[in-house]
């Protein structure tokens, strides 16, 4: 069961909410963009923390600085990617092991700018990177990225403009195209559980 819970990225306090499910393996959920309403009560994010719980992970989603009763304010990028290594942090202070990392779109995009000292995720999952948004070229290959999702009517996460961006993020990461799905997933929710869930089972 979450638990709402505070931790330090820096001088700043965010709050999140922490389900310790399992010691074993974790995920950490990023949410989307703050200046356009995202926050971790996301239903998108909620969806991923439930499948992830649902197979048996610690899972963390928290407010990104400035966001919520969280502290600081918007950083373009570079503040919040220092508030995942923070929760990543809290994670490995109560001994949760085998991190991931799952994020919604700027979520997602977050993600793909961490670069923790001396933490390592496991695996990665993008929901819908915002490609058409926000700028990816400054990405360096990731190596831990497994698992790409968008929609086929995504204009934020348009498929083509992924999938050009695939060989240079990691060629062996799986794509998934949920048909009929824009970036909100409205009436999808059902097909991207399903797809996350069979990614989790056979990957993680």
């Amino acid at each position: 069961m979450e638990e709402r819970i505070a931790f330090y990225s820096g001088k700043l306090q965010l709050e999140g909410f922490f389900d310790h499910q399992s010691m074993e393996k974790g995920v950490i959920v990023t949410h989307p963009h703050p200046l356009y309403g995202g926050d971790m009560s996301n239903s998108v994010v909620e969806l991923i923390i439930a499948t992830f719980r649902s197979k048996g992970f610690s899972t963390l989603r928290f407010n990104f600085r400035g966001v919520g009763a969280s502290q600081g304010s918007y950083s373009d990028g570079a503040g919040e990617a220092k508030d995942v290594c923070a929760a990543a942090q809290f994670l490995k202070a109560k001994k949760v092991q085998n991190l991931s990392l799952a994020g919604y779109s700027f979520g997602a995009w977050v993600n793909a700018l961490v670069n923790c000292d001396d933490v390592e995720f496991e695996k990665m999952v993008m929901v819908s990177p915002p490609v058409a948004f926000m700028n990816f070229k400054p990405i360096r290959p990731i190596a831990n990225l497994g698992l790409v999702i968008t929609g086929s009517q995504d204009e934020i996460a348009p498929a083509d403009q992924i999938e050009r961006c695939l060989p240079l993020w990691n060629p062996s990461a799986a794509f998934e195209i949920i048909e009929g799905s824009d970036h909100f997933y409205w009436d999808h929710f059902r097909t991207l559980d399903k797809v996350l869930a069979s990614y989790i089972y056979k990957s993680l």
